[in-house]
């Protein structure tokens, strides 16, 4: 039997247009699609939608066809069609709504994987907030030391760190070692990557506990016990001993107590203060007689070359005695008397100086050449030679000077030219490179010196 379509609801069909649906097709569609009264519905999201239109009949998609998005309208159920009653047509159920998928907001996100970012950071500053001071080797030593002593004051006292923690800065330490996660895990980290020379190293310098010491304390003080006795007593009490412990350092340390008199058998007297002998008391006591004497092997060639020094300096003085034949003075005053030991005095207008020898060279002083008379200390002496002239006294008293330069000197005005001699009176004025000086006799000390050649019959 042939049912009469209907127009109406054609336009409520999913199917394309221009379909002719069957009255009983549209009646399960319209049973089966229930909207709801309301006038504004929420929006779907996308994950909501695809689960949707593929509920739809009709809603797979070719290649060709663009995914559109689906809305939804408000509309009356419809009355149901006139059956006809050989067919039974029963409604179909409609179908349990799909559960609401959880919105998750994306600020929300952000906001926890930010606070979530900001306590990491803050966990790694925390952890790695010590790490610039504490050396993994310090942790290594900080953690041996407490299990070997149980005190981190004796810690302190007996384990050499990279820096001097204070008792505070250890204890602190230890506590986060412990309590902190963060911190554990990454000091645990860095303790495994260390070199296995330097654990074994920092293993050896490990405290010895009171149990080990108790032990090292069965050998009796007076007693000189070798390495085999060590390496019995650490075969006996492997579990006491540490694992790095050897015989020689067993012995080194059985040693140290015995010396700081830390043995039970040693017995340490309380010192009477009458009794204790001051520095002074002991040297008295001391004779020098018992004494040996107690040479080095190199002492003898040390020895002598101090002597070898000495001789030199004496050599140098004696060849540097001509330096001081003529004494440098200042002028301090037109009167100034001479002394017995000057023979004459060249004087300038600056200085004068002393002679005091029977010889003396007059010019200019270098670093290669030295003069007993350095023009120099009067006044510009780029003219003056190194060797200008020389000053001889005679038996006779007479003085005389020589020309020895390529520029002439000049005595009282005349010329005095190189290989010639003149003689030196009292007062005479003497004229080199622009220098002007005045000879000055001791005339006691001159004739004086005149006698005794008379008396001697010295030939002049």
């Amino acid at each position: 039997m042939d049912f009469p379509a209907t127009p109406s609801n054609a336009s409520d069909s999913n199917e394309y247009p221009g379909a002719i649906p069957s009255p009983l097709e549209s009646a399960h569609d319209n049973m089966k699609r229930r909207s709801s009264s309301r006038s504004i519905k929420r929006r779907r999201f996308d994950d909501e939608l695809v689960e949707y239109s593929l509920h739809l009949p009709g809603a797979s998609l070719g290649k060709g066809d663009k995914r559109m998005r689906t809305q939804s309208y408000t509309s009356s159920i419809p009355e149901p069609l006139p059956v006809a009653p050989s067919t039974p047509v029963t409604p179909a159920a409609p179908p349990p709504p799909p559960p609401p998928a959880r919105r998750v907001s994306k600020p929300s996100i952000s906001g926890s994987l930010g606070r979530k970012a900001r306590r990491k950071g803050q966990l790694s500053q925390l952890s790695t907030k010590d790490l610039g001071r504490w050396k993994p080797t310090d942790d290594l030593a900080l953690i041996l030391g407490v299990q070997q002593t149980n005190d981190l004051r004796t810690v302190h006292r007996g384990v050499k760190f990279s820096c001097r923690f204070t008792v505070g800065e250890l204890q602190s330490r230890w506590y986060a070692l412990l309590y902190n996660a963060e911190v554990s895990r990454v000091a645990v980290a860095a303790m495994r990557n260390l070199h296995p020379d330097l654990v074994a190293a920092v293993q050896q310098q490990a405290l010895y506990s009171n149990a080990e010491e108790e032990l090292l304390g069965t050998l009796a003080s007076n007693s000189h016990p070798g390495v085999e006795k060590f390496q019995e007593l650490l075969e006996q009490n492997p579990h006491v001993f540490y694992q790095s412990r050897s015989a020689k350092t067993l012995q080194a340390h059985w040693q140290l107590l015995k010396q700081y008199q830390l043995l039970p058998d040693q017995t340490v007297q309380p010192l009477n203060k009458d009794e204790v002998t001051t520095f002074s008391d002991a040297e008295e006591t001391m004779n020098d007689a018992e004494l040996q004497d107690m040479r080095e092997d190199g002492m003898d060639i040390e020895l002598q070359l101090a002597d070898r020094e000495e001789k030199y300096q004496i050599r140098q003085l004696e060849n540097s005695w001509s330096r001081w034949q003529v004494l440098v003075q200042s002028v301090a005053g037109a009167g100034a008397e001479l002394d017995k030991h000057t023979l004459a005095v060249l004087r300038g207008a600056l200085v004068r100086y002393l002679m005091r020898s029977r010889e003396i060279a007059v010019g200019r002083s270098t670093r290669d050449h030295s003069i007993d008379v350095d023009l120099s200390l009067e006044g510009p002496s780029a003219k003056v030679s190194r060797r200008q002239a020389t000053i001889r006294l005679r038996n006779s008293g007479d003085f005389f000077i020589s020309s020895e330069g390529k520029r002439p000197i000049f005595i009282n005005g005349r010329p005095v030219l190189q290989g010639n001699k003149v003689k030196l009176n009292h007062n005479s004025v003497i004229e080199i490179a622009g220098l002007r000086f005045i000879f000055l006799i001791n005339q006691e000390l001159i004739s004086a010196i005149r006698q005794e050649a008379v008396k001697v019959n010295i030939p002049v």
